[in-house]
């Protein structure tokens, strides 16, 4: 209730169903300094014009901040197309440079990832980092996103955005960054459905406690490990609920996950 993480809950503190079967958990663990594979999306469609640079300022300090030895980062920018600035590196220099880089659409080159479509791809820009580069990393993978949530040019849909994240064990925070209208109800969808976060931010001030919020919730999780009690192998997807018995906390935890299949 005060907002903060809490770290001092046990095995026993927590129920884990699957399809609405409760499982026995079988492993447990608090971690607070996992390595991190991280990709930072920068909207830089119109609506961001009077935001970019405090937005830029911003993440160079949170990756600043939150990256550690071992961590990695990519940097990709999105408008009307997905332009990756960065790939994976823990060269810091290297992350700052690729932040500057970003420019609001009409003022930078189609990047390697592009596609054709007019407008803002926002579901395609988290579908492919996903997709293309979190696929192939190990570890803990998150996505922060600067953005407005609007989309009006993506070839997927918000669910194959989601779907990319659940299948590549990818949690997606998303800062809500506009100087207008702000789709917050899919801001929510894909960030709840991946274990993450939506921040609503209305300030330069407010834009560093997201990410200082952000920061915290990347190194620290809890571990739960199960057999599911459904062992066939039809990749089907199974809806996964996290519960605490403690009625003072919030778990933040995935939806689901995919099966695999024989």
């Amino acid at each position: 209730k005060t907002k903060r993480i809490v770290t001092t809950l046990e095995q026993g503190d927590f129920k884990v169903t699957e399809d609405t079967t409760e499982q026995k958990i079988v492993s447990f663990s608090r971690e607070s300094n996992l390595p991190i594979t991280l990709g930072l999306l920068i909207d830089t469609s119109g609506s961001e014009q009077g935001t970019l640079g405090a937005e830029q300022e911003a993440a160079i300090r949170f990756l600043d901040r939150v990256l550690r030895k071992g961590d990695l980062a990519m940097v990709i920018s999105f408008d009307s197309d997905a332009d990756l600035l960065s790939s994976f590196t823990d060269d810091r220099q290297m992350l700052e440079r690729a932040i500057r880089r970003a420019r609001i659409a009409g003022a930078s080159a189609p990047g390697p990832m592009s596609s054709d479509p007019p407008g803002t791809v926002f579901y395609d820009a988290v579908y492919l980092a996903c997709q293309d580069r979190l696929a192939q990393e190990a570890g803990r993978k998150a996505l922060v996103i600067l953005t407005d949530a609007q989309d009006n040019g993506s070839r997927v849909k918000v669910q194959d955005a989601i779907e990319a994240a659940q299948r590549t064990d990818t949690v997606v925070h998303v800062l809500l960054v506009s100087d207008g209208i702000a789709n917050e109800g899919v801001a929510k969808k894909l960030s709840e459905e991946t274990g993450g976060r939506a921040i609503e931010v209305r300030s330069e001030k407010n834009l560093e406690q997201a990410f200082d919020q952000i920061s915290e919730e990347l190194r620290s999780q809890y571990s739960l490990g199960y057999y599911s009690a459904n062992t066939a192998l039809d990749g089907t997807f199974r809806q996964l609920k996290v519960e605490s018995a403690r009625k003072d906390v919030e778990v933040l935890s995935r939806r689901g996950y995919y099966a695999p299949s024989n």
